[in-house]
């Protein structure tokens, strides 16, 4: 899979909407029947989540954030890099294209990946589209440079409580999104990642995953 285009490089983790730009919360916005609304909204409580119809912009894949992660490194080191992605109270929601929603459990099923007691099966993917909302983390857009104010006044606390964070924040209005056959690729590789690593034993403790970054240059 080849890879494409974007702009400036998204540290894996981390807390605010670093990267995030004034052209990535319209896109968002646009999900919505009253962008301006929204805005407005981010203007006035900048640290507020915000509730996004799906089905029309995008489609949501929300996974538990561990498999989610495993996702990620498969998409970015060997595949063709991801759309937004976003972390929220424990699970990852990876921004799909339209549709997703409606194909990626039929091939799951067709492939049967997702088949209890399987070795390396798919964990159970909540597939959000039309005719359903998603919370994502709050923008902090200036209105004047073309990016965001990454001075984060919220509480650390507030943020922990809610675990809402952009790991690859919207940077553009078009932003590429995977269909459903790359997130099913990427899906059974982790599956298969996950299953290798239950029968390792390390006396080293894991690397430390926040160091990573995604090259969103990459992206499509």
């Amino acid at each position: 899979m080849s890879g494409g285009t974007g702009s400036g490089r998204c540290p894996k983790g981390g807390l605010g909407a670093s990267g995030v730009t004034v052209e990535g919360a319209a896109w968002l916005a646009s999900a919505g029947t009253y962008p301006r609304s929204t805005l407005a909204l981010w203007e006035e409580r900048p640290a507020a989540p915000v509730v996004l119809p799906c089905g029309t912009v995008f489609d949501v894949v929300s996974v538990p954030a561990i498999f989610g992660r495993r996702m990620l490194d498969r998409l970015w080191d060997e595949g063709p890099g991801s759309g937004p992605v976003a972390v929220y109270r424990g699970r990852m929601l990876l921004f799909a294209s339209p549709g997703t929603a409606h194909r990626l459990p039929a091939l799951l099923e067709w492939e049967e990946w997702g088949s209890p007691g399987r070795t390396g099966a798919v964990p159970p993917l909540l597939c959000h589209g039309a005719g359903d909302a998603v919370t994502v983390p709050a923008v902090r857009t200036t209105g004047t440079t073309g990016t965001t104010d990454t001075t984060d006044t919220t509480d650390p606390g507030e943020h922990a409580r809610l675990g809402s964070r952009w790991v690859v924040a919207p940077d553009t209005r078009g932003p590429w999104l995977p269909g459903p056959e790359v997130l099913l690729w990427a899906a059974v590789r982790a599956a298969r990642a996950s299953a290798s690593a239950t029968v390792r034993i390390s006396i080293f403790p894991p690397a430390d995953q926040g160091a990573n970054v995604y090259d969103v240059s990459r992206r499509r």
